[in-house]
């Protein structure tokens, strides 16, 4: 029995390891430069622009784009009448070094708030933990030079410790230390109540399924909604308008 885990554990590390090289590679070039080129998506000059700035997860790796998280929060905003533009800028297979090397052309357009989604691949890769975190906080750096009033939000990720147990825990203090240190708001880690789970991962075990998209959609609401709705972050929800209105007439206090 001990055999068998041992192997199921050792495939497992090898898809993790994958999601670093191979499947992200195997994405067509259509959807890569679908949802990477801010220049595509129509926006209008009353628009707020919400920026997902990330790799495979961001980019629905495996699903059509309208299935991602990204996509998914778009819908989310509309439905509450937000005036919000989300613009997907994930890229599959992207490092923290990616990342910061393509940045400064992607931030040629006004960011309101830039949602940072990196570092995964540096983690399964072995980078060193100093490189890859000064990477982070140096795109960090570039946001806020570009546009002192852009809020960014960072989301946290976890690895499997195949590559040492002290690597994995480094790992994922580091998002919150940046988080911290730059005073800005965090997802503690993105893919929380999805990771493991194979019934909401694809067949790689790494990319989220539809339905594992939509949990991913709201680990991303509940820290977005504290930046994008009004009065405090109550959610303006047509069911809520109806019960105001209602007890209005009733002349019923407000809940």
């Amino acid at each position: 029995m001990l055999k068998v885990l041992k192997f199921r554990y050792f495939l497992l590390v090898l898809l993790f390891v994958g999601c670093g090289e191979t499947p992200e590679k195997k994405q067509t070039n259509t959807q890569t430069e679908e949802v990477s080129s801010p220049e595509k998506e129509a926006i209008s000059a009353d628009d707020k622009v919400i920026l997902f700035y990330g790799n495979s997860l961001t980019a629905a790796y495996g699903l059509d784009t309208k299935e991602g998280f990204p996509n998914r929060i778009q819908l989310k905003l509309d439905s509450l009448g937000l005036d919000y533009k989300v613009i997907n800028s994930g890229l599959s297979g992207e490092t923290t070094s990616g990342g910061l090397n393509r940045l400064d052309w992607v931030l040629n357009q006004p960011v309101d708030i830039f949602v940072l989604e990196l570092g995964a691949n540096d983690g399964l890769r072995g980078i060193p933990i100093t490189e890859s975190m000064n990477n982070l906080q140096s795109m960090i750096d570039m946001v806020k030079e570009k546009n002192p009033e852009t809020q960014i939000i960072l989301a946290g990720m976890q690895i499997p410790p195949n590559m040492g147990a002290d690597y994995a825990s480094q790992f994922k203090m580091m998002y919150p230390a940046l988080a911290k240190s730059n005073d800005i708001a965090l997802i503690p880690f993105l893919l929380e109540g999805v990771a493991g789970i194979s019934e909401l991962n694809l067949e790689d075990g790494i990319h989220p399924t539809a339905e594992g998209q939509k949990i991913v959609t709201e680990n991303v609401w509940e820290v977005l909604k504290t930046i994008v709705l009004p009065q405090g972050g109550m959610e303006v929800t047509e069911k809520l308008v109806e019960e105001l209105t209602r007890r209005k007439k009733q002349f019923l206090p407000l809940p």
